[in-house]
């Protein structure tokens, strides 16, 4: 009877033994085709499309790419499908994860006076964010070409600049835009004082209060990667609005939407002055009610307002 328990469970074990070995064989064999499949999906040929890129044919531009490193932010250098643009080269991790460098672009819209570069390996760069993903672009704005580098901020753990040496590129003085509103017409007032001086710190997340505007009666909120939130007191009316124009009201303040310079320029009406704001898109609705909640608590209410 033992002798036939001891056999019974030396079948058992062996039994056990080999499927376990199996399911190891199988596990393994899973794990050995998917990074198969996924270093074949990091070596495919990576489609970049043309964007303007002026200077991109440039000699400095073909003299920088040769500088280029084999790996930014860990991903490895990759192969270009033709037709190659000029001046763009990419490094991937997969399929769907990559960062793109394009050289003799524009300078973006965004670097005004109120930018706030940082600085990697000499150059400094401006980061602009997609304010409907997490892509962000890097932009050199002491240089001539201008670089991007364009990376996701959620898949990447550092910045890709961090590897990447702009400083061989001829450094160039480019002025950046004027301040946003700062074109607009001033009217004498006495009735911006209060907002001026008890504004807070923080307008929205992220957002923090400058000390020197540049413009004067002027508030000022910046966040990186991302538009200045400019407040400015004491304004002319906006030349596009007429009775009867469509209004959003915002908690106690109406505002009217109008274009200025090509740019989108918020009046706050209804207030002993007017004022005008400038407002990134993303987080929009934060940023104007509290920008509402303010002027309405400091700046009085036009006497037929009230």
């Amino acid at each position: 009877m033992s002798s036939t328990l001891h056999n019974a469970n030396q079948i058992n074990r062996k039994a056990v033994y080999a499927i376990l070995a199996l399911a190891l064989g199988l596990v393994l064999a899973v794990l050995i085709g998917a990074r198969v499949v996924f270093t074949q999906a990091a070596q495919q040929p990576v489609t970049l499309p043309q964007l303007p890129s002026p200077e991109a044919d440039s000699t400095e531009c073909v003299q920088f790419m040769d500088t280029l490193p084999e790996k930014v932010a860990g991903f490895k250098r990759a192969n270009l499908a033709e037709p190659v643009p000029a001046g763009a080269t990419a490094w991937q991790r997969s399929s769907t994860e990559r960062v793109t460098l394009r050289c003799g672009v524009d300078m973006p819209m965004q670097y005004n006076v109120y930018s706030e570069p940082e600085e990697a390996h000499g150059a400094k760069w401006l980061r602009v964010d997609d304010p409907a993903t997490t892509l962000a672009t890097w932009f050199t704005v002491d240089r001539s070409p201008v670089v991007a580098v364009t990376a996701d901020t959620a898949q990447v753990r550092r910045s890709p600049i961090a590897d990447i040496d702009a400083s061989t590129l001829p450094q160039a003085d480019i002025a950046p835009a004027p301040a946003p509103l700062s074109a607009l017409e001033a009217v004498a007032t006495d009735v911006c004082d209060g907002l001026l001086e008890n504004a807070p710190k923080e307008i929205a997340e992220g957002f923090s209060l400058i000390s020197d505007p540049a413009t004067p009666s002027t508030l000022t909120w910046t966040k990186p990667g991302a538009e200045p939130v400019v407040l400015r007191c004491g304004v002319t009316p906006p030349e596009n609005y007429a009775p009867g124009a469509s209004l959003t009201q915002v908690n106690e303040v109406p505002w009217f939407q109008d274009v200025v310079d090509g740019m989108d320029v918020f009046y706050a009406l209804g207030r002993k002055t007017d004022l005008a704001a400038s407002m990134p898109i993303t987080g929009s609705n934060e940023i104007i009610t509290n920008l509402s909640d303010l002027i309405a608590r400091e700046v009085p209410a036009a006497p037929q307002a009230q």
